[in-house]
């Protein structure tokens, strides 16, 4: 029963991909999409879909916050740290996917249970939801990790204005998330937007420089953790490892998306999105607003 109202802030690529995604849950109810220009590519596609919109941004949540139980902010990392006090004073939740670092970090397949316990959930990055889940399952298996590095590599394509303008802040969350889920000493991210023709999907490469490697029980570990990734994004996939190279643990997965609003390479927006939803539909079976 689609009985959890949720509202989406920024109609851009991200936020048009989550209002498909939206709108085919069988819990959510899209109320209203909500952005700055009325005439954006978003703004008439959720108009076809027959939903209710607004270019007037956080000032129309404010006057509708009765109407609206949760927020998916899908603006900029400079855009949530104004909205997050008002969004705060309204009380409504929030899943936050700017790299902001202003909420508690969720990454569904690691922390689902206790990130249902907070107000403002912080989605991290892209390459943070691709990455998190192998460093946690490498520092639940290794007591010493002197160094993790994380390398994704995206198509061009699909990095928009937003993502563009976020990178600084991109590569701090990315690493700051990292370590707080693995324990390592020392982390590492670095993105590539990746120019070829045709698009490139999603890959993410994870090498950990640890002490007395023991790949049995990482993937052991790890196997559960990328089943329950794939019960919300399908096209993720471990393609290469665990396996040990010059010394040092090395996984690389690749993410294909749905194609929902976006092309199917744009996997690295489509594991963010669906992570959100994943949560916003926990928060429904729970009944927590």
């Amino acid at each position: 029963m689609k009985n959890y109202r949720v509202a989406i802030l920024g109609s851009g690529n991200i936020g048009t991909d989550l209002l498909v995604k939206a709108l085919r849950s069988e819990s959510l109810a899209c109320v209203a999409f909500v952005g700055r220009s009325y005439t954006s590519p978003g703004m008439a596609k959720a108009r076809a879909l027959g939903v209710t919109c607004s270019d007037r941004s956080i000032a129309y949540i404010e006057e509708h916050a009765q109407e609206i139980d949760l927020v998916f902010d899908a603006t900029s990392a400079k855009d949530h740290a104004v909205h997050a006090p008002i969004l705060k004073a309204l009380g409504l939740r929030v899943i936050d996917l700017t790299p902001a670092k202003i909420g508690s970090i969720c990454i569904p397949a690691v922390n689902q249970d206790s990130s249902l316990g907070s107000d403002n959930l912080n989605m991290v990055t892209c390459g943070g939801q691709a990455s998190i889940p192998v460093a946690y399952a490498i520092g639940k298996t290794h007591s010493e990790i002197d160094y993790l590095e994380v390398v994704s590599s995206i198509a061009s394509k699909s990095a928009g204005p937003a993502t563009r303008i976020n990178l600084d802040e991109y590569i701090d969350t990315t690493e700051k998330g990292i370590q707080a889920f693995s324990g390592a000493k020392h982390t590492k991210a670095i993105l590539i937007l990746n120019p070829a023709v045709p698009c490139i999907d999603m890959q993410t490469t994870i090498f950990a420089a640890v002490r007395n490697p023991d790949l049995d029980a990482l993937k052991s570990v790890l196997d559960p953790i990328v089943a329950k990734i794939r019960s919300y994004v399908p096209g993720y996939r471990v393609i290469v490892g665990p396996i040990l190279e010059n010394g040092r643990i090395v996984v690389m997965v690749r993410v294909r998306g749905r194609g929902d609003y976006l092309p199917e390479y744009a996997g690295n927006l489509d594991i963010i999105n669906c992570a959100a939803i994943a949560m916003a539909e926990e928060f429904a079976k729970e009944g927590r607003a």
